[in-house]
């Protein structure tokens, strides 16, 4: 199981601010209308985003693209992103790739989520519906790169 990686060993935490608008995120989400605000939220902090609406379209974007950044709903059709999560760190492992950030969206903010999200090698959790300062207090303290406020 892939343990959580620290924003402090990010890749991305060299990055200076005109670098970061090449960093591109990876948006994975299945329902369309969170999909859209949060697509919304990133395009105005100057994120450029691609989509997947499940697990599965995650794996195939990831292993395709190239992504500075994962937000990762828990709770999807056909592969959730808990396991799509550890897919991605047995990806990054055996292909040598250093380890993207990945957050955890959800609705559902139970006791014990958090550590759920971690122990899958999530790197940080967010809990819908979030404004977007929260949004870009993470991205900031997972990439190292200030986003100005929109």
């Amino acid at each position: 199981m892939a343990k959580p990686h620290p924003a402090s060993h990010s890749p991305l935490s060299s990055l200076s601010p005109s670098a970061a608008s090449a960093v591109r995120i990876l948006l994975v989400e299945d329902n369309p209308a969170n999909a859209l605000v949060a697509g919304l939220f990133l395009e105005q902090m100057g994120y450029e985003h691609d989509r997947a609406e499940n697990g599965r379209e995650a794996l195939e974007s990831f292993a395709a693209g190239h992504y500075g950044l994962v937000l990762m709903d828990l709770q999807m059709p056909e592969m959730d992103g808990y396991e799509a999560t550890r897919r991605i760190r047995a990806m990054e492992r055996d292909t040598g790739r250093d380890a993207v950030p990945i957050v955890a969206l959800t609705a559902h903010a139970l006791s014990g989520d958090r550590e759920a999200c971690l122990a899958a090698g999530m790197d940080d959790y967010l809990s819908k519906p979030f404004k977007p300062e929260e949004l870009r207090a993470c991205l900031t303290r997972l990439t190292g790169v200030p986003r100005p406020a929109a």
